[in-house]
């Protein structure tokens, strides 16, 4: 049920991005609703996890996945963080980068979910959510760009299959290993959300909007986290 919620989050962002993606202002509220929920899943869920354990230095494996993030987006060119509407942008990004950059990102993700066997857990939740507007991002560019072609399917297709790989292959793994595979995705996953929330505002002003967008992100996850506590 997990791989199959995995891939159905995937084909619902990017029939959004194809349909909607034109709406700039829509994709970006979506991604910067989605970076609240996620910063907050980190903070409120992932992190807690994590030095839970108490094992020395897993801090700098959460570095490590913020660095790593930074490494991808090189590839990526800022999808995650919806940097996907400027035509000079766009050409840039080589499809194999692309595909690379993506396909990483989301199998690091499936890995701790190895040994997941709660549905909607908030890790999982988070990611479902995360998803849902990088699959977005992507149906609009391949549309903007006239890409939606067979080797579009195919981009799509892997990146779908990407964290669900990750699943099946982490349950292969020493489950001693999971709490570091979780600190590189909450360096990822602080990296991605911290970069969408604090990105300059126009003229530096306030952007009253953004910080309600936000919020609301806040306010779904932690009613998500209350629910699950209960």
């Amino acid at each position: 049920m997990i791989i199959i919620l995995l891939i159905l989050s995937v084909v619902v962002g990017v029939i959004l991005g194809k349909h909607f993606g034109h709406r700039e202002k829509f994709a970006k509220s979506l991604l910067i609703v989605s970076a609240g929920f996620l910063i907050t899943i980190c903070l409120n869920e992932v992190f807690p996890e994590v030095y839970a354990d108490e094992r020395e230095h897993l801090g700098l494996w959460v570095i490590g996945g913020v660095l790593l993030q930074m490494l991808l987006e090189n590839m990526t060119k800022g999808f995650e963080h919806g940097h996907f509407h400027h035509p000079a942008e766009g050409k840039n990004i080589l499809p194999v980068a692309l595909l690379v950059g993506l396909f990483v990102h989301a199998f690091l993700e499936g890995i701790p979910l190895a040994n997941e066997t709660e549905i909607f857990s908030p890790y999982l939740t988070g990611i479902l959510v995360h998803n849902i507007p990088i699959s977005f991002i992507l149906g609009s560019f391949l549309v903007r760009q006239k890409r939606f072609s067979a080797f579009s399917v195919i981009i799509i297709s892997l990146f779908a299959l990407a964290s669900p790989l990750g699943v099946l292959l982490g349950g292969y793994f020493n489950p001693k290993l999971e709490v570091y595979f979780l600190a590189i995705v909450g360096g990822i996953f602080l990296h991605i959300s911290s970069v969408i929330i604090f990105e300059s505002s126009k003229n530096h002003n306030t952007d009253w909007r953004k910080i309600g967008f936000v919020m609301l992100g806040v306010m779904l996850a932690m009613a998500g986290h209350l629910f699950h506590r209960h």
